[in-house]
């Protein structure tokens, strides 16, 4: 990680347009833009496109970027945090919207009721990987929601829906992903009894 005075100088090489300290940054924030952006995706793909285009943002913009408060690192982690959060959601409205009304209820899940606990066996990876089994109206929503701390007036906003919808949407992609988590740890379980 770069540390405060070597941020300051490879972001003011940027809004100069350096390639070398856009690929620094690049780097430097790779794994924290991308651990925010599979949270919205489906596949890997998807999410290196959100991040790609997040960074394409980033650099068209960061000559505006001035710290929010004195720990410069945590403030810039903040600033592209909100960059890759909406271009998130702008992916969504981009590529999914449409398929909103018909996937959102056609996805369900049949699992036996299980009497260990899930949660304790789930890795990071695991529990990402059953967001993005989520669909994508129910996915954008629970990140907004749960990752994210919107309000569901503010979701609404965003995703042009209305509040009760996204209120819908949330108790929606819960259950949803407790049915995931459920059948993940139902295949493990097997797995491990063979």
């Amino acid at each position: 990680m770069l540390s405060a005075d070597e941020l300051t100088c490879h972001v003011e090489a940027c809004a100069l347009n350096n390639r070398e300290s856009q690929r620094i940054l690049y780097s430097s924030f790779y794994g924290y833009a991308m651990a925010i952006c599979d949270r919205y995706a489906k596949k890997q793909e998807d999410a290196v496109e959100i991040l790609n285009d997040g960074f394409l943002k980033i650099f068209k913009e960061i000559h505006h970027y001035k710290p929010a408060y004195a720990d410069v690192v945590s403030s810039f982690k903040g600033w592209l945090r909100k960059i890759m959060v909406y271009t998130a959601i702008d992916h969504f409205r981009k590529n999914q919207k449409h398929q909103l009304v018909t996937q959102l209820d056609n996805v369900v899940y049949q699992v036996e009721t299980i009497q260990e606990d899930a949660i304790d066996k789930l890795s990071y990876e695991e529990i990402i990987r059953a967001i993005q089994g989520l669909s994508p109206g129910y996915r954008t929503v629970f990140n907004l929601f749960i990752i994210e701390g919107l309000s569901h007036d503010e979701i609404a906003g965003k995703l042009g829906i209305s509040t009760g919808t996204s209120k819908s949407n949330l108790s929606k992609a819960r259950r949803q992903l407790q049915k995931i988590l459920f059948k993940q740890n139902e295949i493990q379980v097997a797995r491990n009894a063979v």
